[in-house]
């Protein structure tokens, strides 16, 4: 004689969601620990709506950095220690030029990252990248 624990032979037809719950649990956790990290704060100068400043732009100076590692300066070949005395310069100046930086596409990012260092430490405030072409 054999003994079911069923009543049936019919299959059971329900869904277990325990671990559904439990993956969902955890993916919960992961996005409370992560939503933190992913929240930055960016400063941004904004123009101001109504205020027009007539007067006429400061110059910009655009810094070139080749493939190669050598620099332009206004299209003018300047070397490290050149380029040093040349942002000391502009740092200086009553109206700071903007420092316009176009890296080209094989540029190492150790070059670009030490000429804005090089022009932070200088003091110049304006330092922007130039969109590629």
């Amino acid at each position: 004689m054999a003994f079911s624990a069923r009543a049936s032979d019919a299959p059971l037809a329900q869904i277990n969601v325990t671990p559904l719950v439990d993956v969902l649990l955890v993916l919960l956790v992961i996005t409370m620990i992560t939503s933190p990290v992913l929240t930055h704060k960016l400063k941004l100068d904004l123009p101001q709506p109504g205020h027009m400043d007539t007067t006429k732009p400061p110059v910009t100076v655009r810094l070139s950095i080749h493939a190669d590692g050598s620099m332009y300066w206004n299209d003018a070949p300047v070397d490290a220690s050149m380029l040093t005395a040349q942002l000391a310069i502009t740092a200086h100046q009553a109206q700071q030029p903007g420092l316009l930086i176009d890296p080209a596409d094989g540029a190492s990012y150790q070059a670009v990252a030490g000429v804005i260092s090089a022009a932070k430490r200088q003091g110049l405030q304006k330092i922007d990248f130039m969109a590629p072409r």
